[in-house]
């Protein structure tokens, strides 16, 4: 079963990644949600600005699809620096992040994807950058080893994870700044979608609409704009450029998409333990070979939207699917274990 889905929070092919760019804010003005996050960056940025000081280090952490890498764009923006992008895993040696490091401005921002997946030897490199702006480099080995130290200009780091529990607590605890991003409410996706149909050139596109996209966003922008561009080229080849609520629940049924946000996979996740272990406990090892599915897919893809919603618990003896679950695809709810 294919698993690249239009509901997916991840980040999709670069030609569909390249159409998202254009539709995200560029200051902290434009920055919509996370309320709390953008009044505390409001005042760090100024502040340093004020002092001429780079901004501290910042580590943003949350599900995918909500903003952590448009946020590394909006403060270099708003820091006026340059900022330079890589991955964890993309600093295998410590020599890659010394590359990295010494090609930064003064007060540029370097920011780390998937921080969590630093190897430990890199990990060891970027304490005394963050701390004191300096690198030491051993070389050679044994009798001949002696320390080279490399300065670098002050710096910004920003690192965004997905799974904040991976991360070292020496390197947290050098952040400056932390902060969870959290899924948005409907009316937040609403601004977003407002605002994207708008550089979209969807002038005309009523509320209800966009409120019928929201809905089936699962709390994450990324989601929301791939759907309503989805949206955007259905009403344009079937509808004559015509949007409205009925345009949008027949283009997004066309993508396996329901009102709540559920896709093919999600349902016959649900399907398979409603009937095949008659509601569970089930193991996720037995599902996902019942699905001939990775149960690493089913458990960080699957499982993280119908927990939020109230479709499945997680027990000590296995996944179990709730009543209004079965309610929704239609299964007979089977009692077990009490749960209601």
């Amino acid at each position: 079963m294919a698993t690249e889905r239009v509901i997916s929070a991840a980040a999709s092919e670069p030609i569909d990644e390249s159409q998202g760019w254009a539709l995200r804010p560029r200051t902290i003005d434009e920055y919509i949600g996370q309320r709390e996050l953008i009044e505390r960056l409001r005042i760090a940025v100024r502040a340093h600005k004020e002092r001429s000081e780079p901004l501290e280090h910042l580590l943003l952490h949350g599900p995918p699809g909500l903003g952590k890498t448009t946020l590394a764009h909006v403060v270099a923006a708003e820091m006026g620096t340059t900022l330079a992008t890589t991955s964890g895993p993309a600093l295998a040696k410590g020599t890659d992040l010394v590359a990295a490091l010494t090609r930064l401005g003064e007060g540029d921002v370097l920011f780390i994807d998937e921080i969590h997946r630093l190897p430990v030897a890199v990990e060891e490199f970027i304490y005394p950058a963050m701390e004191d702006f300096k690198i030491d480099v051993c070389i050679d080995a044994g009798l001949n080893a002696r320390t080279v130290q490399i300065r670098c200009k002050p710096f910004t780091l920003i690192g965004a994870t997905t799974r904040a529990g991976l991360l070292s607590a020496p390197l947290r605890s050098r952040f400056g700044l932390t902060h969870h991003l959290r899924y948005y409410d409907e009316p937040d996706l609403l601004s977003i979608l407002a605002r994207s149909a708008s550089l979209l050139g969807l002038e005309t596109v009523n509320r209800d609409a966009l409120a019928a996209v929201a809905a089936r966003s699962r709390g994450t922008p990324r989601i929301a704009n791939r759907l309503l561009r989805r949206v955007r080229d259905f009403a344009q080849v079937r509808a004559g450029g015509s949007l409205d609520a009925d345009i949008v629940d027949a283009a997004l049924r066309l993508e396996g998409v329901d009102h709540l946000g559920l896709d093919e996979l999600d349902r016959t996740y649900l399907t398979a333990i409603a009937t095949t272990y008659a509601g569970g406990p089930v193991g996720l090892e037995t599902v996902a070979a019942t699905m001939n599915e990775d149960s690493g897919t089913l458990e960080d893809v699957v499982e993280p939207y119908l927990l939020q919603i109230g479709f499945l618990s997680r027990t000590r003896r296995g996944r179990m699917v709730t009543r209004v679950a079965c309610e929704h695809i239609g299964v007979p709810f089977t009692a077990t274990d009490n749960l209601a």
